[in-house]
């Protein structure tokens, strides 16, 4: 089964992707850790990666549709993987499709964590005190928020249309957004 999650900042994607890859045994694709992992590993890839994040640009869907098809030609993604924020853009959910269909699979759903800004901004400063990150103080948050926003709404759409997007209320305990993900699997 081939799942993507999407989400603002801080909506849970991480953890649940995390639940969802144990329970379901299947690996778990964030971009940041596939570019990290490329870059890590030497790989063509990950060394035209390393250039751009060195010079302080974003890495190109090229790029990242490469490493995508790297991991998914990889043994543990046989079955199918969670992707975990990896389509940012249109562009990139036609890429991800197209992979997908040269192995013969299809996106099975796309979960959508649907949580506020105000809700957003109280959890990503509570993670900013509680782990530090410079990445989490409120005008990052506010400039990453703006461009998700911005950016997300073609993206689900695109889903929408194609009947696979499944909306998630992402507020409540760990185990009761869970529970939803898993009914809303379950159609």
């Amino acid at each position: 089964m081939d799942i993507l999650l999407m989400g603002p900042p801080g909506a849970g994607k991480g953890t649940q992707g995390a639940i969802l890859s144990e329970e379901r045994r299947l690996p778990k694709f964030a971009t940041g850790d596939l570019l990290r992992d490329a870059v890590k590993r030497g790989t063509p890839l990950g060394q035209r990666a390393k250039a751009v994040m060195e010079a302080g640009h974003l890495v190109s869907d090229d790029i990242i549709m490469g490493i995508v098809r790297e991991e998914l030609a990889r043994s543990q993604a046989a079955n199918g993987v969670i992707f975990d924020g990896v389509v940012r853009t249109v562009p990139q959910a036609e890429g991800v499709e197209r992979l997908l269909g040269e192995r013969g699979r299809r996106m099975d759903a796309v979960l959508f964590f649907d949580v506020s800004d105000e809700e957003i901004l109280a959890r990503l400063d509570k993670r900013r005190t509680l782990e530090q990150r410079a990445d989490d103080d409120p005008a990052a948050v506010a400039t990453r928020l703006a461009a998700y926003r911005q950016q997300t709404a073609p993206v689900l759409d695109w889903y929408a249309k194609r009947n696979l997007l499944r909306r998630i209320p992402a507020v409540g305990s760990v185990e009761e957004i869970a529970g939803r993900v898993r009914k809303a699997l379950e159609r």
